[in-house]
């Protein structure tokens, strides 16, 4: 099936979303840690300061960039330059255990030296390894792209 309407979103669009959501989670996380560690929390060289930065750096966004996934098919990021994430075969919204595997595979994605991410600048779909692992391509409203979406029926 294919969608002309529809256009992969590219490699610096998604860094000016990911931008966006690394300085709302900083906005955020950024006076919680400072209020609970004071400003000695930015000179110190633990991996893990406490339960609090635990929550705060690893827990919280887990679960924020999910629930925006599950309930917007994107993050506030995405939103801002109208792209969502759907299931790379029907071009549905992803099921939930696909969009936990997608937040896991980043990790996969950003190990070697980011080179997964680096690859939706490469990949005919716009896919990083992320999307490839969880089965989800990132798509928007047809602007400027050439490429026709299809998904694997």
């Amino acid at each position: 099936m294919e969608r002309d309407d529809l256009e992969y979103v590219g490699f610096w669009p998604r860094v000016g979303a990911a931008i966006i959501d690394s300085l709302l989670v900083a906005a955020i996380c950024w006076p919680l840690l400072t209020y609970f560690y004071g400003t000695e929390y930015w000179t110190n060289t633990d991996f893990v300061r406490g339960p609090a930065d635990f929550i705060l750096n690893w827990v919280f966004p887990a679960v924020a960039v999910i629930l925006f996934w599950v309930y917007r098919q994107a993050t506030p990021g995405k939103m801002a330059i109208s792209a969502r994430i759907v299931d790379a075969k029907t071009g549905e919204a992803p099921r939930t255990r696909q969009l936990i595997g997608r937040y896991l595979a980043y990790y996969v994605s950003i190990i070697p030296f980011c080179l997964g991410l680096i690859w939706v600048a490469f990949d005919a779909r716009k896919q990083g390894w992320h999307d490839k692992l969880a089965g989800t391509v990132v798509v928007r409203a047809r602007k400027r792209g050439t490429e026709t979406v299809r998904f694997d029926d």
